[in-house]
This record gives structure tokens, C-alpha cells and sequence, in this order.
């Protein structure tokens, strides 16, 4: 059954960040990979949801943890991705560039997976 949940998380967080991707791409028409950090800051966001949600407050149930951290969000987010625009910014000498998205994706996204706890913890 956790193979099962993890697959069908994965395809719905596949099929959002392939939404996005299609979406916001044609939005933001530049060099810089705006649209993996957006992904990067939601799913950030959202694991700091889900880790309030279903570990500290047990609210959905931990089986959930499978469907949403693991699959979906294991698929919506895109650190793989982040890796190669970063790689790929350095290689046509854009290092610079290279070095703001990294240090812009690390940063923004610890910050939103602690807004996404703390928001939570008083909501919830």
C-alpha cells in the first residue's frame, strides 16, 4: 500500500510541477530559472505544512506522509532541476547569475519551510 501511496502522490506532484513549469515559463521569458525556484519556495512551503500537519500534530494521519512528503512532494519539487539551471548558468559564464539563484534558492526556501511550520503552529 506505501507504494501505492507514493506513486499516487508522485504523479499529482508531477503533474502540478509540469503545470507550473508550462505556465509560468511562458510568464517569465528570461535567463534566470525563476520557475524552479517558484517550485522550490512552494514545495518548501508546503513541506513545512505537512510536517506540522502530520508529524507534530498528527491532524491528517501519518499515513498521509507517504502521499504528500515523499510522492508528491518528492516530485513537485525539483532539486535535480535547481542543480543542472545552476550548472548551466556557470557553463555559459554566468556565474554570477549562478551564484544569486543558488544562494536565493537555498535561503528563500529554508525560510519557507519555516514560514510554512510556523504559520501552521498557529493556525493549527
Amino acid at each position: 500500500m506505501s507504494y501505492f501511496a507514493v506513486a499516487f502522490g508522485g504523479a499529482l506532484g508531477a503533474l502540478c510541477r509540469y503545470w507550473m513549469y508550462n505556465t509560468w515559463t511562458k510568464l517569465a521569458e528570461n535567463q534566470f530559472p525563476y520557475v524552479t525556484l517558484m517550485v522550490n519556495v512552494a514545495g518548501s512551503l508546503l513541506i513545512g505544512v505537512a510536517f506540522v500537519l502530520l508529524v507534530e500534530r498528527n491532524h491528517i494521519g501519518l499515513e498521509w506522509r507517504n502521499v504528500i512528503n515523499v510522492g508528491f512532494l518528492g516530485a513537485f519539487t525539483t532539486f535535480s532541476t535547481f542543480s543542472l539551471d545552476a550548472l548551466g548558468l556557470i557553463e555559459q559564464g554566468q556565474v554570477s547569475l549562478a551564484f544569486i539563484y543558488i544562494i536565493s534558492s537555498v535561503v528563500i526556501c529554508i525560510l519557507a519551510a519555516w514560514l510554512g511550520i510556523t504559520i501552521t503552529r498557529l493556525i493549527m
